[in-house]
């Protein structure tokens, strides 16, 4: 009996099946998602590679925005305050009080337009007499930049005046009294309007009747001719406050006593200053505004027998 063979399939039969041929459609499909799949992967490892660099240019726009920002901070910072002569005199007004004015917490500075029009005023005369009425820390750069002109500045606040320290001669500062509370600027505008004595051509300033004229000031004031004032004090935050009846009357009649003076006026929103600057100085010479702060060009007319010949208005 012939021994069992196991069953063996014929070498020459393939062991490994294979699928049916693919139709040209599936051939093509096959081959779009093969370039797609490896585009992919291409695009993948390209991104990982661009992510460091990506940083560092972030990384670089920030450290140069730090340095610019360090750099024109640095640069723009306001120098130290030029300082002035030590008070050696102070000029109270008679029957004034002997305590000292508070300042008012909410006192309003110049804007940083206001006081570019003002320094540009100021260097465009420079060297020049510049006279103001209050001594706010601005104000001390107009006496910078004045420099080789007169500088005098009127403060009726002693606290502000011996934070000063001498500098130069040719910039003073002088304690002056105020004793005029804003209550009464309606009373005095009418004075003014109804007494000779108040009129340009009144005479000798430091002994004019007008209620409204400043004759306690120092020798300095009424020797000099202005070429530009300013008038930013006293307070007048308050009606039982000094007003700047005063300072606006004085500085119109200083104005006329000279050939071309320019007098600023801060705080116009305020009525008094309103009031007293159309009065006094005219909307006829507003040649320059900004914000809160009026410019006047007043020409020499001491000779004359009005403030604003143009005005007809009559209080009653």
């Amino acid at each position: 009996m012939s021994p069992e063979v196991p069953y063996c399939r014929s070498l020459s039969t393939p062991i490994v099946q294979f699928s049916p041929p693919l139709s040209p459609e599936a051939q093509q499909n096959l081959a779009i998602c093969y370039k797609y799949c490896r585009g992919r992967k291409k695009m993948n490892i390209n991104v990982r590679k661009l992510i460091p660099a990506v940083i560092m240019i972030l990384s670089s726009f920030s450290i140069i925005r730090f340095l610019l920002i360090t750099f024109f901070t640095t640069s723009s910072s306001s120098p130290p305050l030029p300082a002035l002569p030590t008070i050696l005199r102070h000029t109270d007004a008679p029957g004034s009080s002997t305590n000292q004015p508070k300042t008012s917490a909410n006192a309003i500075m110049l804007t940083e337009k206001e006081f570019q029009l003002l320094s540009t005023l100021v260097a465009h005369k420079a060297p020049c007499n510049l006279l103001i009425f209050g001594l706010e820390p601005q104000y001390l750069y107009l006496s910078q930049i004045n420099a080789g002109g007169t500088t005098i500045f009127i403060e009726d606040d002693i606290k502000k005046l011996r934070t000063i320290k001498a500098n130069s001669n040719s910039t003073q500062a002088f304690k002056v009294g105020y004793n005029i509370p804003g209550k009464e600027a309606y009373k005095l505008l009418k004075h003014a309007r109804k007494n000779p004595a108040c009129v340009p051509s009144s005479g000798l300033l430091q002994v004019s009747k007008c209620r409204l004229q400043l004759t306690n000031l120092p020798q300095e004031v009424y020797q000099h001719k202005w070429d530009v004032i300013v008038v930013d004090g006293p307070s007048g935050n308050t009606p039982e406050a000094p007003g700047r009846m005063e300072t606006i009357y004085t500085a119109s009649i200083l104005a006329r006593a000279g050939n071309m003076t320019d007098v600023a006026i801060h705080d116009v929103n305020r009525m008094i200053e309103k009031w007293f600057s159309w009065e006094f100085l005219c909307d006829e010479n507003l040649v320059s505004s900004k914000g809160k702060l009026w410019i006047f060009r007043i020409r020499g007319q001491l000779n004359s027998t009005t403030f604003c010949p143009a005005k007809t208005a009559v209080i009653e």
